[in-house]
Parts: structure tokens; sequence; C-alpha cells
């Protein structure tokens, strides 16, 4: 008999985005906080923290129709927020 080639749940690119969220974030993390990285990394922060932030949200919704991991999604919604939030910390002028 030949083994089913029907896809499972699982088998879906939605699974990804809980991992790309995280990896971003930490990219944009990093790029933030890190000053000696901060002026070289900061386009790489700000579209990595959007997107970390994007693929968070997208990877929660899909996580939660059984797609993916939704600790993965959160921690990559945090990240970025993060990462964004140091962009913003340390380019914003005070007045």
């Amino acid at each position: 008999m030949t083994k089913p080639t029907a896809p499972d749940r699982t088998d879906t690119p939605a699974v990804a985005l809980g991992p790309t969220a995280l990896v971003l974030g930490a990219i944009s993390v990093l790029g933030a906080w890190t000053p000696a990285l901060a002026l070289g990394l900061l386009a790489w922060t700000i579209i990595a923290g959007g997107l970390a932030v994007t693929f968070g949200a997208a990877g929660i919704h899909y996580a939660r129709h059984g797609a993916g991991r939704l600790w993965k999604s959160v921690a990559g919604i945090i990240l970025g927020t993060i990462g964004l939030a140091g962009v913003i910390f340390w380019f914003l002028p005070v007045s």
C-alpha cells in the first residue's frame, strides 16, 4: 500500500512565521541596544523590527488555529517591539 500524500495540518508555511519573527526580533534588539552596532545596523534594525512584529502577529493568528507555536510568535513580537523602541529611544531628538 502506498503512503498517503495528503498534507498534515502542520505542513504549512505558517509554521515558519514564529521562528522567523523570533530571529528578526533578535536582530532588531541586537542592532538597537548594542552601541557599537547601532549606526551600522540602523536600517536593518528598523526593517527587522517591523517585520518581526508583522510576522509575529500572523504567527499568533495561525498558532491559534493549530499551525505553529504561540510562544515563538509572542517572543518575536516582544523582541521586535523592544528593537523598534530602542531605535526611537536612541535617535529621537529630546527637547
